[in-house]
């Protein structure tokens, strides 16, 4: 088929979390916390967490292989993969050449996408443009995450917020017209990244006895203005995405926000003006995967029967960068 013309479909989705589980009681024991201080201020009850020897690029293979079982396909159909991650097994190579490795796929293209908690929709629109571009056949889109292993866990306010977790999906071609990833919209803004990032261990920033000692390898965070932007920003790219492709709010089955708070999700709903019920929720089990919370959301929601063949989803992240988007996808 043309490649202008193919529509790039979910052929098939997966997800995976570790087997621990932390609940908030338990993270009191050793930190300065409550769970009704965590879930007042979050909407969180418990999380995920790996174990010492789980890499991310260990998630983000068992999600792989349930989605490629999902879609009926073999490693051997696979010749893109794209992992969405701010954890990474190491600075290089790339987590997707890892994941390549360890499904058994070829020769294939492989490599990360780095856009913090809306990573994933950014590799769902690269995949998919590559896809629509003639020259592959099936694409792995993963978000993996081991948020924990970034965690300062002297620091109460950011260390109940995150798990650890990975999503997948199989995208794929077909003719049929009018399905599949429908849309997306990317934006980031670059002005202020210390509202969410990591200040050491790269090149501005190496690695030193100064830098582990300020424990500038971890994850810092300034929850009230990443608060405000998100809710001024998630809610809105939604909105004008809907718009820019002419599918009204209520037409749409599930929506899938980035599970980060759920304050800001409840003021999504609230700008939207849909009900609460059409909204996927469960950062109350998982916390904040980052770049895994809108595919392990996405695979919840079609196990569940929430979404079905047909449905229309909509996906909406926001996260470090500053970046944010949206996706709309019509199931098949």
């Amino acid at each position: 088929m043309p490649a202008d013309t193919a529509s790039v479909i979910v052929k098939g989705i997966g997800a995976y979390v570790p087997a621990r589980i932390v609940t908030n009681d338990e993270l009191s024991k050793t930190v300065d916390t409550s769970d009704e201080w965590i879930r007042t201020r979050s909407g969180i009850s418990e999380r995920h967490v790996a174990d010492p020897d789980q890499a991310t690029s260990d998630l983000a293979t068992q999600a792989a292989l349930a989605a490629m079982a999902d879609a009926n396909v073999s490693p051997e159909d696979i010749d893109l993969i794209i992992v969405a991650t701010m954890s990474p097994d190491m600075a290089f190579p790339s987590t997707a050449c890892l994941v390549q490795s360890k499904i058994g796929a070829g020769c294939i293209a492989a490599f990360d996408i780095t856009a913090a908690c809306s990573g994933f929709l950014y590799a769902l629109e690269t995949g998919t443009r590559m896809l629509k571009a003639g020259d592959y056949r099936h694409a792995l889109i993963i978000g993996a995450e081991k948020m924990t292993s970034l965690m300062d866990w002297d620091d109460r306010t950011t260390c109940v917020l995150f798990g650890d977790g990975a999503g997948a999906v199989v995208l794929g071609k077909s003719d049929e017209p009018g399905t599949g990833v429908i849309d997306s919209i990317l934006r980031a803004d670059g002005e202020r990244p210390s509202l969410l990032y990591m200040p050491a261990g790269g090149s501005a920033r190496p690695a030193s006895a100064e830098t582990v000692a300020n424990h500038e390898h971890f994850l810092k965070m300034n929850g009230k203005e990443i608060f405000k932007v998100a809710v001024r920003d998630m809610g809105k790219v939604a909105l004008d995405l809907l718009d820019k492709v002419g599918v009204k709010p209520e037409e749409v089955a599930c929506f899938i926000p980035h599970q980060a708070n759920i304050r800001i999700i409840e003021s999504m709903v609230a700008r939207m003006g849909v009900p609460m019920d059409k909204f996927l929720i469960n950062i109350d089990r998982f916390g904040n995967t980052s770049a895994a919370s809108i595919p392990i959301a996405l695979e919840e929601a079609r196990r569940t029967g929430k979404v079905k063949s047909g449905d229309y989803v909509l996906m909406a992240a926001f996260g470090a960068g500053l970046t944010w988007g949206a996706s709309l996808v019509k199931l098949t």
